[in-house]
């Protein structure tokens, strides 16, 4: 059984260096088919969002849960010690490209000219060019915020179809990750509901206990900080059910 409702968890320390409109943050980004969930642990900051509704600052502290479907663009600010877990839904699929960050419209429109700014290139590289394609995607950002708060619709709308084409042909393969993932498990779950109600618990037999393994070494540059990610895929089958 794979981790509850087929998604992922991570430990994200958002970026505490400021970007270049002063603010301290990460890379402001939309999913296209996940959704997103923070549960804030310590520190304090805000989500700033653009969605159909408009632009949104939502207060980050510690204990703070807040979640965002597909399509918002969601920047993490950090106004001190932000440290967020993570659950994203659709496990494997925004490593699959399921995100695409908000650089200005003639990048987005340019699959080349994006793959080179959201590079992250060698290990040495990393954290400057974690750092720039921060500062163009918060430059593109910043129109789209402020297009919204005019009351604007023209310049998201023509964001979102720009970001579907920049992934249409990488999103071939996503369906079957869905259906392996969040379907299956679903679908698994309601088998076992019907065997209960039909008097069958033969599977409480195999109930087990799984352990996540944290990965090792350096925590990788993600969009919105630096990142602890965890296997939640793998199943051992002789693990015990208790300790």
């Amino acid at each position: 059984m794979s981790f509850p409702g087929g998604t992922s968890v991570s430990h994200l320390d958002v970026y505490s260096d400021a970007a270049g409109d002063g603010i301290c943050g990460g890379s402001p980004h939309l999913h296209l088919v996940s959704t997103e969930a923070y549960l804030v642990v310590s520190g304090e900051g805000e989500l700033q969002s653009i969605d159909g509704e408009g632009y949104r600052e939502t207060p980050l502290t510690a204990g703070s849960v807040v979640w965002f479907t597909p399509g918002t663009i969601h920047r993490a600010v950090n106004n001190g010690g932000l440290r967020v877990v993570v659950l994203m839904s659709n496990a494997g699929l925004p490593e699959a490209g399921d995100a695409v960050m908000t650089f200005p419209a003639e990048v987005v429109a340019d699959a080349a000219a994006y793959a080179e700014a959201a590079s992250l290139g060698a290990p040495q590289e990393q954290a400057g060019r974690a750092a720039r394609r921060r500062d163009l995607a918060v430059a593109g950002f910043e129109v789209l915020r402020d297009a919204a708060l005019a009351g604007d619709p023209a310049p998201l709308a023509a964001f979102h179809a720009a970001a579907g084409a920049l992934v249409r042909e990488r999103a071939a393969a996503w369906p079957g990750l869905v259906a392996a993932g969040p379907l299956a498990q679903a679908q698994e779950s309601l088998a076992l509901a019907s065997a209960v109600a039909a008097g069958d618990v033969g599977h409480l037999a195999t109930a087990r206990v799984h352990e996540a393994a944290a990965s090792t070494g350096e925590r990788r540059f993600g969009m919105c900080g630096r990142l602890r990610t965890y296997d939640v895929t793998a199943v051992p089958t002789d693990q015990e059910s208790s300790r």
